[in-house]
């Protein structure tokens, strides 16, 4: 987990990214994350009970309501609610979860690392971008 091969390998591999959490208040910091992932030609899925669309993108509830395929789940949750986001990833067969900054569950990591997915916990997706590169 957070090793430099695996961020590099979710960056290059995992185009269709499932954002939990993601509002459309741009101040808040899934706005902006966002907005720089689908700057880079990434495809996003706004996932967020309370809006109807983020970027002009049709938002769902939760990731349940996804009908394709998601590559990544982007998790901008509290650390007490990212473990059943993780546990949903798992079920939906996404190639990896990233856990914001902030958002560290240990538990949950171990459950996507045994499931097989590439597991990013306590770091910014952007920031990573920077480093290095996509």
């Amino acid at each position: 987990m957070n090793e430099p091969e695996t961020i590099k390998r979710i960056l290059d591999e995992c185009k269709t990214i499932a954002v939990v959490g993601l509002s459309s208040n741009p101040f808040r910091p899934s706005n902006g994350v966002a907005s720089f992932m689908l700057k880079k030609g990434y495809e996003i899925i706004p996932v967020n009970p309370n809006e109807t669309e983020v970027f002009g993108i049709k938002a769902v509830a939760s990731l349940a309501d996804i009908s394709g395929k998601v590559d990544l789940v982007d998790i901008f949750r509290r650390a007490d609610e990212a473990g059943a986001v993780v546990d949903e990833a798992i079920k939906n067969g996404a190639k990896a979860v990233w856990l914001q900054e902030g958002v560290i569950d240990n538990a949950a990591a171990k459950r996507a690392e045994d499931a097989g997915l590439l597991v990013v916990m306590d770091r910014c997706w952007l920031k990573d971008y920077m480093k290095y590169g996509g």
